[in-house]
C-alpha cells in the first residue's frame, strides 16, 4: 500500500515530453509563422525610413522615424479618392455575392429539379478554373459591349467569379437547418418566399456574414481585373495606387511600403474584428455539411 501511494505521488514527466514529430510539426508551424510576420515587421519599420537608408541597408532599423512617408503617400496617390473606388465596387459586389449565394445556395440545398447536378458541377468547375486564364476574354467581352472604364466594370467580374465558393457555404449550412421548421411554417400558411426570407434567412446570418467578410477581402485586394479593366485614372483601386510610386527609373520604397500599410489597414481592422466569426462561419457550413 505505501509502494502504490510512492508511486502516486511522484509526478509523471514522461507524459509532458513531446514527442519528435510533434516537435517536428510545431517547428513547421513556427517557421510558417515566422514567414507570415516577418515580412509584415519588415514593411511597417522600412516604411518609416528615408530612401537613402532604404538604399544603404533594407534590413536596418531607420535612424529616425519618418512619418512624412505616410503624408506623402496620401498626396501623391490621392488615396482618400482611391479608398472611396475600392469602397464603391467592393459594398456593390460583396451585396450582390451574398445575396445571389444565399438564393442559389438555398435553392440547391432544398429543391429537387432537372438539372441541379450539373448546377452544382458547374459552380464547383468554376473554384478549379484560375482567373488569369479568363483575363484576356473578360477584356475583349467588356470593351466590345463598351463596359470596360465605367464605375461599375469591377462589379460584375468580382460577382461571377466569386459565387462558387459562397454557394457551397450556404448550401452546407441551409442543409443543416431542420425541415421541419419549414414545413411548421408551410403549415402556418407561409409562402415559399416568405419561408425562406423570414425563417432561413435569419438562421443564416452566420454564414452570411461569414461570406461577406469572405469577399470583403478578395474584393478589396483584388488586382488583376482591376489592371486590365480600367485606363481611367479616375476610377483606379486602392491596389492599381501602388503603382504610382513606381517611376521609370527608380521606386520609392519606403513610401510605397507606407501605402501599402495604409491599404492593409481597412481590411486588417476588419479581420481582427471579426476573426471568431469568420472561423465559427466555415466550420458551422463544413460541419453541417
Amino acid at each position: 500500500m505505501e509502494l502504490q501511494l510512492e508511486l502516486k505521488s511522484q509526478p509523471s514527466t514522461r507524459r509532458f515530453l513531446p514527442s519528435p514529430a510533434k516537435l517536428a510539426v510545431n517547428a513547421l508551424m513556427l517557421l510558417f509563422t515566422a514567414s507570415c510576420i516577418i515580412p509584415l515587421v519588415w514593411i511597417g519599420y522600412s516604411s518609416l525610413k528615408t530612401q537613402a537608408e532604404f538604399a544603404n541597408s533594407i534590413l536596418s532599423l531607420p535612424s529616425a522615424p519618418q512619418f512624412a512617408n505616410y503624408m506623402e503617400a496620401i498626396k501623391l496617390t490621392n488615396m482618400l479618392q482611391l479608398s472611396w473606388n475600392s469602397a464603391r465596387v467592393t459594398i456593390l459586389s460583396v451585396l450582390g455575392i451574398t445575396a445571389i449565394s444565399f438564393v442559389t445556395g438555398y435553392i440547391t440545398a432544398r429543391l429537387d429539379f432537372k438539372g441541379k447536378q450539373a448546377m452544382i458541377f458547374y459552380y464547383l468547375f468554376g473554384m478549379l478554373v484560375p482567373i488569369h486564364a479568363l483575363l484576356v476574354p473578360t477584356y475583349l467581352l467588356f470593351k466590345n459591349f463598351s463596359l470596360a472604364d465605367q464605375w461599375y466594370t469591377l462589379i460584375i467580374p468580382y460577382i461571377a467569379f466569386n459565387l462558387s465558393l459562397p454557394i457551397m457555404l450556404v448550401s452546407s449550412y441551409v442543409m443543416g437547418i431542420p425541415k421541419e421548421i419549414e414545413e411548421a411554417a408551410a403549415i402556418d400558411g407561409l409562402s415559399f418566399s416568405g419561408t425562406m426570407y423570414r425563417i432561413i434567412l435569419p438562421i443564416a446570418v452566420p454564414v452570411l456574414t461569414t461570406v461577406a467578410i469572405l469577399q470583403f477581402f478578395s474584393c478589396w485586394n483584388e488586382f488583376s481585373f482591376a489592371l486590365v479593366l480600367l485606363k481611367d485614372e479616375s476610377l483606379r483601386t486602392v491596389p492599381l495606387g501602388m503603382s504610382y510610386f513606381k517611376s521609370q527609373h527608380s521606386t520609392n520604397y519606403p513610401q510605397l511600403m507606407a501605402g501599402m500599410i495604409l491599404s492593409m489597414l481597412p481590411v486588417t481592422i476588419i479581420y481582427f474584428a471579426f476573426s471568431s466569426r469568420i472561423i465559427s462561419g466555415v466550420m458551422s457550413g463544413a460541419v453541417k455539411g
